[in-house]
C-alpha cells in the first residue's frame, strides 16, 4: 500500500474529466472513494483519501508505473496553474476550482491512438463501452487473485481484421479507423516511438496523416499520451464553453499566451466544469 498526499489529486475528478475509459468507481461499503484503473496490461485500485489518494500496490510497482501515470512529483505544478488563472476571469477561476484534483494522466500512446479515434462524435457512455468490448474480444485476460481483467488490445492483435470486423464492438463506422491505425503500427509506417520523441508540432503533423485522425483527436493524443501541456484540443464542448464566455472571436479574446505552457490543464478544466457542474 502506498499513500500519497497530495490536493491536487482527485481520482472522481480525474475519472469524470474524459481523458481516461478505463477508470471506473467501485462499489465500497464503507464510502464512495475506491476506484479500478486499467491502463495497458496493469490494473490498480485506489481510493481517495481526505487529503490525498491511497495505492494498492507496493513501492515498486509504484514507482515504476503509477507515479509517473498519475504525473505525480513530475514537475507539474498543478497548484501554481491553478493560481496562475486571472482571478478577474470568473468563470475560469470557477472552473479550475471545481476541479482542482484533475492530473494529465501519461496514457500509453497505441491506447490514445485507438480511444480517441473511437471518441469521435461518440459520447462518454458509449465510449466506455466501446473500449471495454474490443478489450473483452482481442485483449488478453490476466488472473490477479480470484479475479481478473482484460488487457489493451495490442496493434498486431487487431492488423489482421477486416475494416468492419470492429463493428460489433459498437464502433461502427470508426472499426476501419482501428484497423487501418493497428496495421499501420504493424507495417512500420506508423513509428510510436519516433512519435514519442517529437515535439508536440512534429507529433500532431505525424498523426493528422493517420487515417481518420483530425485536428482535434490529434490534441487529445499529444495531450493525454504524449503529455504535450501546450495541447488544447477544442471538440464541441470547448468551443461551446469559449463562444458562450469570451465571444465569437474567442480565438482572438481568449487569453491563450497567458496559459500557453499548460493550455491542456486548463482545458480539463474547461471540460470537466462543462459535464460535470451544473452552471
Amino acid at each position: 500500500m502506498v499513500t500519497v498526499k497530495c490536493n491536487e489529486l482527485n481520482l472522481r475528478q480525474i475519472c469524470d474529466s474524459g481523458q481516461c475509459f478505463r477508470m471506473r468507481q467501485l462499489p465500497d461499503e464503507d464510502e464512495a472513494g475506491l476506484y479500478e484503473i486499467i491502463a495497458t496490461d496493469c490494473r490498480l485500485t485506489a481510493r481517495q483519501m481526505p487529503d490525498g489518494v491511497e495505492f494498492d500496490c507496493d513501492e515498486m510497482e509504484y514507482e515504476c508505473f503509477w507515479r509517473s501515470y498519475f504525473d505525480i512529483e513530475s514537475g507539474t505544478d498543478y497548484a501554481a496553474i491553478i493560481a496562475s488563472v486571472d482571478p478577474a476571469d470568473e468563470y475560469l477561476t470557477g472552473a479550475a476550482r471545481a476541479g482542482s484534483g484533475i492530473r494529465i494522466l501519461r496514457q500509453d500512446l497505441w491506447e490514445m491512438i485507438v480511444t480517441f479515434l473511437i471518441s469521435q462524435q461518440n459520447n462518454i457512455p458509449r465510449i466506455h463501452k466501446c473500449i471495454n468490448n474490443i478489450c473483452r474480444e482481442y485483449g488478453g485476460f490476466k488472473t490477479v487473485d480470484a479475479d481478473g481483467y482484460y488487457t489493451f488490445p495490442t496493434p498486431e492483435a487487431l492488423a489482421g481484421l477486416e475494416e468492419d470486423d470492429l463493428m460489433p464492438c459498437n464502433l461502427g463506422y470508426r472499426s476501419k479507423y482501428v484497423v487501418r491505425a493497428a496495421r499501420s503500427v504493424v507495417e512500420g509506417t506508423l513509428d510510436l516511438d519516433a512519435i514519442r520523441r517529437m515535439d508536440h508540432e512534429s507529433a500532431r503533423t505525424e498523426l493528422l496523416s493517420v487515417f481518420g485522425i483530425g485536428a482535434k483527436v490529434a490534441e487529445c493524443i499529444c495531450l493525454f499520451a504524449l503529455h504535450h501541456l501546450d495541447s488544447f484540443p477544442v471538440d464541441t464542448h470547448i468551443r461551446q464553453v469559449l463562444e458562450r464566455e469570451y465571444g465569437t472571436a474567442y480565438d482572438k479574446d481568449f487569453p491563450f499566451d497567458r496559459y500557453h505552457d499548460h493550455l491542456g490543464v486548463i482545458q480539463q478544466y474547461m471540460f470537466y466544469g462543462e459535464l460535470n457542474i451544473s452552471r
